[in-house]
Protein backbone atom coordinates (compact mmCIF):
# COMPACT_ATOMS: atom_id res chain seq x y z
CA UNK A 1 0.00 0.00 0.00
CA UNK A 2 1.48 3.54 -1.08
CA UNK A 3 2.86 2.80 -4.27
CA UNK A 4 2.28 5.97 -6.58
CA UNK A 5 6.12 7.21 -6.14
CA UNK A 6 9.41 7.04 -3.84
CA UNK A 7 9.87 3.72 -1.99
CA UNK A 8 6.74 2.00 -2.44
CA UNK A 9 6.98 2.77 -6.58
CA UNK A 10 10.50 1.34 -6.66
CA UNK A 11 9.37 -1.34 -4.80
CA UNK A 12 6.83 -2.49 -7.24
CA UNK A 13 10.11 -1.76 -9.55
CA UNK A 14 12.32 -4.08 -8.23
CA UNK A 15 9.17 -6.91 -7.63
CA UNK A 16 8.39 -6.73 -10.96
CA UNK A 17 11.65 -7.06 -12.67
CA UNK A 18 12.35 -10.15 -10.54
CA UNK A 19 9.33 -11.83 -12.18
CA UNK A 20 6.74 -11.47 -9.13
CA UNK A 21 3.37 -10.93 -9.17
CA UNK A 22 2.22 -7.33 -7.83
CA UNK A 23 -0.72 -5.62 -6.46
CA UNK A 24 -0.20 -1.90 -5.57
CA UNK A 25 -2.40 0.19 -3.90
CA UNK A 26 -1.92 3.83 -5.37
CA UNK A 27 -4.17 7.19 -4.52
CA UNK A 28 -4.92 8.14 -7.89
CA UNK A 29 -4.97 8.17 -11.72
CA UNK A 30 -1.51 9.12 -12.08
CA UNK A 31 -0.18 6.76 -9.80
CA UNK A 32 -1.80 3.92 -11.30
CA UNK A 33 -0.60 4.88 -14.84
CA UNK A 34 3.00 4.58 -13.29
CA UNK A 35 2.27 1.21 -11.83
CA UNK A 36 0.81 -0.34 -14.86
CA UNK A 37 3.80 0.72 -16.77
CA UNK A 38 5.85 -1.65 -14.53
CA UNK A 39 3.39 -4.00 -15.00
CA UNK A 40 1.76 -4.40 -11.57
CA UNK A 41 -2.07 -4.51 -11.26
CA UNK A 42 -3.75 -1.34 -9.47
CA UNK A 43 -5.70 -0.81 -6.84
CA UNK A 44 -7.21 2.54 -5.89
CA UNK A 45 -6.64 2.98 -1.97
CA UNK A 46 -6.82 6.22 -0.15
CA UNK A 47 -5.10 5.01 3.16
CA UNK A 48 -5.72 8.47 4.97
CA UNK A 49 -9.69 7.71 4.37
CA UNK A 50 -11.05 5.09 6.22
CA UNK A 51 -13.94 4.49 3.89
CA UNK A 52 -11.32 3.57 1.13
CA UNK A 53 -9.81 1.32 2.89
CA UNK A 54 -12.41 -0.40 4.18
CA UNK A 55 -13.61 -1.21 0.82
CA UNK A 56 -9.77 -3.09 0.36
CA UNK A 57 -10.89 -6.78 1.40
CA UNK A 58 -13.14 -7.42 -1.15
CA UNK A 59 -10.94 -5.99 -3.83
CA UNK A 60 -8.54 -8.55 -2.37
CA UNK A 61 -10.91 -11.48 -2.15
CA UNK A 62 -9.44 -14.35 -2.59
CA UNK A 63 -6.30 -13.96 -2.87
CA UNK A 64 -3.23 -15.26 -0.84
CA UNK A 65 -0.79 -12.97 0.16
CA UNK A 66 3.10 -14.03 0.03
CA UNK A 67 4.59 -10.41 1.48
CA UNK A 68 2.29 -7.05 1.81
CA UNK A 69 3.85 -3.94 2.30
CA UNK A 70 2.12 -0.81 3.88
CA UNK A 71 4.44 2.06 2.43
CA UNK A 72 2.49 4.79 3.02
CA UNK A 73 3.64 7.61 4.77
CA UNK A 74 3.72 11.59 5.71
CA UNK A 75 6.20 13.64 7.44
CA UNK A 76 5.57 16.91 9.49
CA UNK A 77 9.03 18.40 10.66
CA UNK A 78 8.41 20.94 13.78
CA UNK A 79 10.58 20.00 16.96
CA UNK A 80 9.01 20.27 20.51
CA UNK A 81 9.73 23.91 20.61
CA UNK A 82 6.19 24.20 18.47
CA UNK A 83 3.45 22.00 19.25
CA UNK A 84 1.51 20.34 16.43
CA UNK A 85 -1.49 22.03 14.80
CA UNK A 86 -4.96 19.54 14.40
CA UNK A 87 -4.28 19.50 11.27
CA UNK A 88 -0.77 18.23 11.21
CA UNK A 89 -1.78 15.64 14.03
CA UNK A 90 -4.46 14.23 12.22
CA UNK A 91 -2.64 13.81 8.70
CA UNK A 92 0.92 12.27 10.30
CA UNK A 93 -1.19 9.91 12.62
CA UNK A 94 -4.28 8.85 10.09
CA UNK A 95 -1.61 7.64 7.66
CA UNK A 96 0.92 6.71 9.12
CA UNK A 97 -1.18 4.42 12.11
CA UNK A 98 -4.84 4.31 11.69
CA UNK A 99 -4.03 3.62 7.86
CA UNK A 100 -1.91 0.67 9.38
CA UNK A 101 -4.53 -0.14 12.10
CA UNK A 102 -7.16 -0.11 9.86
CA UNK A 103 -5.78 -2.20 6.72
CA UNK A 104 -4.33 -4.99 9.13
CA UNK A 105 -7.35 -6.94 9.39
CA UNK A 106 -8.33 -6.55 6.03
CA UNK A 107 -4.66 -8.04 4.86
CA UNK A 108 -3.48 -9.75 7.46
CA UNK A 109 -5.73 -12.82 6.89
CA UNK A 110 -4.58 -13.41 3.20
CA UNK A 111 -1.22 -13.04 4.54
CA UNK A 112 -1.66 -15.59 7.04
CA UNK A 113 -3.32 -17.96 4.91
CA UNK A 114 -0.12 -18.41 3.18
CA UNK A 115 2.01 -18.47 5.86
CA UNK A 116 3.30 -14.71 4.60
CA UNK A 117 4.96 -11.40 5.59
CA UNK A 118 3.41 -8.03 6.47
CA UNK A 119 5.95 -5.60 6.60
CA UNK A 120 5.23 -1.69 7.75
CA UNK A 121 7.19 1.17 7.13
CA UNK A 122 9.06 2.46 10.35
CA UNK A 123 11.91 4.26 10.65
CA UNK A 124 15.18 4.67 12.89
CA UNK A 125 13.54 7.67 14.34
CA UNK A 126 10.99 5.77 16.09
CA UNK A 127 13.24 4.07 18.39
CA UNK A 128 13.00 5.50 21.50
CA UNK A 129 15.86 4.41 23.62
CA UNK A 130 18.20 6.82 20.72
CA UNK A 131 16.41 9.51 20.12
CA UNK A 132 19.26 12.32 19.94
CA UNK A 133 17.12 15.19 18.98
CA UNK A 134 13.18 16.56 18.98
CA UNK A 135 13.29 16.70 15.36
CA UNK A 136 10.31 15.74 13.30
CA UNK A 137 9.03 14.60 16.91
CA UNK A 138 5.41 14.60 15.52
CA UNK A 139 6.54 11.38 13.06
CA UNK A 140 8.90 9.83 15.57
CA UNK A 141 5.46 9.75 17.63
CA UNK A 142 3.52 8.17 14.50
CA UNK A 143 6.20 5.66 13.97
CA UNK A 144 6.94 4.24 17.47
CA UNK A 145 3.09 3.73 17.71
CA UNK A 146 2.92 2.04 14.62
CA UNK A 147 5.79 -0.62 15.81
CA UNK A 148 3.59 -0.92 18.66
CA UNK A 149 0.32 -1.96 16.95
CA UNK A 150 2.26 -3.94 14.77
CA UNK A 151 3.84 -5.95 17.42
CA UNK A 152 0.50 -5.78 18.99
CA UNK A 153 -1.44 -7.46 16.21
CA UNK A 154 0.90 -10.00 15.91
CA UNK A 155 -0.42 -12.00 18.35
CA UNK A 156 -3.92 -12.19 16.68
CA UNK A 157 -2.32 -13.54 13.01
CA UNK A 158 -0.03 -16.34 14.09
CA UNK A 159 0.00 -17.42 10.46
CA UNK A 160 1.64 -14.43 9.19
CA UNK A 161 5.05 -12.14 10.55
CA UNK A 162 4.08 -9.04 11.07
CA UNK A 163 7.23 -6.43 11.15
CA UNK A 164 8.14 -3.38 10.61
CA UNK A 165 11.20 -2.34 8.53
CA UNK A 166 13.24 0.68 8.25
CA UNK A 167 14.40 2.20 4.92
CA UNK A 168 17.28 4.22 6.25
CA UNK A 169 17.80 7.75 5.03
CA UNK A 170 16.65 7.74 1.47
CA UNK A 171 16.57 10.11 -0.97
CA UNK A 172 12.98 10.68 -1.52
CA UNK A 173 10.98 13.86 -1.56
CA UNK A 174 10.41 13.20 2.68
CA UNK A 175 13.81 12.70 2.91
CA UNK A 176 15.61 15.21 1.13
CA UNK A 177 18.31 15.42 -1.99
CA UNK A 178 20.88 15.31 0.97
CA UNK A 179 20.53 11.88 2.17
CA UNK A 180 22.78 9.09 1.83
CA UNK A 181 20.95 6.53 0.22
CA UNK A 182 19.23 6.61 -2.69
CA UNK A 183 15.85 4.93 -3.37
CA UNK A 184 17.59 2.09 -5.30
CA UNK A 185 19.77 0.74 -3.09
CA UNK A 186 17.39 0.88 -0.21
CA UNK A 187 14.53 -0.93 -1.77
CA UNK A 188 17.21 -3.60 -2.55
CA UNK A 189 18.00 -3.91 0.91
CA UNK A 190 14.56 -3.74 2.02
CA UNK A 191 13.83 -6.65 -0.45
CA UNK A 192 16.90 -8.65 0.78
CA UNK A 193 15.70 -8.06 4.62
CA UNK A 194 12.46 -9.48 3.97
CA UNK A 195 13.64 -12.47 2.01
CA UNK A 196 15.47 -12.83 5.21
CA UNK A 197 12.78 -13.09 7.62
CA UNK A 198 11.75 -15.92 9.79
CA UNK A 199 9.26 -16.40 12.22
CA UNK A 200 11.79 -15.34 15.32
CA UNK A 201 11.10 -11.79 14.09
CA UNK A 202 7.46 -11.31 14.43
CA UNK A 203 6.64 -8.21 15.90
CA UNK A 204 10.44 -6.91 15.80
CA UNK A 205 11.98 -4.18 13.63
CA UNK A 206 14.21 -4.35 11.25
CA UNK A 207 16.97 -2.34 9.31
CA UNK A 208 17.10 -1.98 5.54
CA UNK A 209 20.84 -3.55 6.15
CA UNK A 210 19.13 -6.51 7.96
CA UNK A 211 19.93 -5.44 11.77
CA UNK A 212 17.49 -6.52 14.03
CA UNK A 213 16.80 -3.50 16.52
CA UNK A 214 17.78 -4.34 19.55
CA UNK A 215 15.89 -2.00 21.46
CA UNK A 216 12.77 -0.20 19.95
Amino acid sequence: MGASRGIGLELVRQYTSAGRRVIATVRDDAGRERVLALGAEALTVDVANPASVSGLAWQLDGEKIDLALYVAGVIRRPNALTPPTQQDFDAVMHTNVLGAMQAIPQVAPLVADAGGVFAFLSSSMSQIGSVSNSGSWLYRTSKAALNMAVAAAQHDYPGATLVTIDPGWVQTDMGGGSAPLTVEDSVRGLCSTLASVTAADKGRLLHHDGRRASHW
